[in-house]
C-alpha cells in the first residue's frame, strides 16, 4: 500500500510539473502557430500532432535512444556536464511534455485563432506594442483555452504508460507511476490491489475533470455577463 501511495504521489507530481512546463512552452508556440503565415506551418503542425497517432511505445523508444548516453541529446548533456535523463524523474517530465504537447498546443492555438485581428488592432491603435497586446488582450481572452489545455495536459499525463515505461523504467519511488504499478499488480495476479489503485486513479481523474468543467461553465458565464 505504501508503494502504491508513492506511485500515486509521483504520478500527480509528474502531471503537475509536466502541465506547468507544457503551458510555459506551449503558449508562445501556439501563439506563433495561430499568427504565422509561414508556408511550412503545416509541417510543424503535423509534427506537434504526431503523438496523437503514434503508438506510445514507439515514441518512448525513440526518446530513449535520443536521451540515452549514445543519443544526440544524451551526448550533449554529458558534454555539458549534466546528469543523465534516462530512468530519472526529469526524463519522465521530458517524455510527458513531448507526449502531451498536442493536448496543450492545439486548444491554445484554436482559441488564439478565434481572437482575430480586430481586438489586437484596436489595442495597437492605442499604442500597445506586440508584447503588451499579447499580455493584456490575447491572454485574458484565451483564459478558457488555457483551462482546457491545462486539464487535457494534466489528465493525459495521469494515464501515461508506454512512454514513461520506456524512458523511466520501473523504479519504485523514482519512476514507478500508477499505470506501471497497476500493470505490476495484474502481472502478479493481485487483482485486488490493481482494482484498488485503478479505482483511486479513476476517482482522481473524474474529480479533476468535474472541477474543471464546473469552472469552465462559471468562466463562460462571467465572460457573457
Amino acid at each position: 500500500m505504501t508503494a502504491d501511495l508513492a506511485a500515486l504521489r509521483l504520478t500527480l507530481e509528474l502531471a503537475a510539473v509536466s502541465t506547468a512546463v507544457l503551458l510555459v512552452l506551449g503558449t508562445p508556440f501556439a501563439w506563433w502557430l495561430a499568427r504565422t503565415r509561414w508556408r511550412g506551418k503545416g509541417v510543424v503542425e503535423a509534427l506537434v500532432a504526431l503523438p496523437l497517432v503514434l503508438p506510445p511505445t514507439v515514441l518512448g523508444f525513440y526518446l530513449l535512444l535520443a536521451l540515452g548516453p549514445r543519443g544526440p541529446f544524451g551526448a550533449l548533456g554529458a558534454w555539458l556536464g549534466l546528469p543523465p535523463l534516462v530512468f530519472t524523474f526529469p526524463g519522465l517530465v521530458v517524455g510527458s511534455v513531448v507526449y502531451s504537447l498536442p493536448f496543450v498546443v492545439q486548444p491554445l492555438q484554436a482559441v488564439f485563432e478565434e481572437i482575430g485581428d480586430r481586438a489586437l488592432d484596436a489595442a495597437a491603435t492605442l499604442g500597445a506594442g506586440p508584447l503588451d497586446r499579447f499580455l493584456t488582450v490575447a491572454l485574458p481572452l484565451a483564459r478558457r483555452g488555457f483551462l482546457v489545455a491545462a486539464v487535457l495536459g494534466f489528465a493525459h499525463t495521469l494515464g501515461e504508460f508506454g512512454v514513461v515505461l520506456m524512458i523511466g523504467g520501473n523504479i519504485p519511488g523514482a519512476t514507478r507511476v500508477v499505470s506501471i504499478a497497476i500493470y505490476d499488480h495484474v502481472e502478479t495476479l493481485d487483482y485486488a490491489a490493481a482494482h484498488r489503485l485503478s479505482a483511486l486513479l479513476l476517482a482522481v481523474s473524474f474529480g479533476v475533470l468535474l472541477v474543471v468543467y464546473a469552472t469552465a461553465r462559471r468562466a463562460g458565464a462571467w465572460s457573457r455577463a
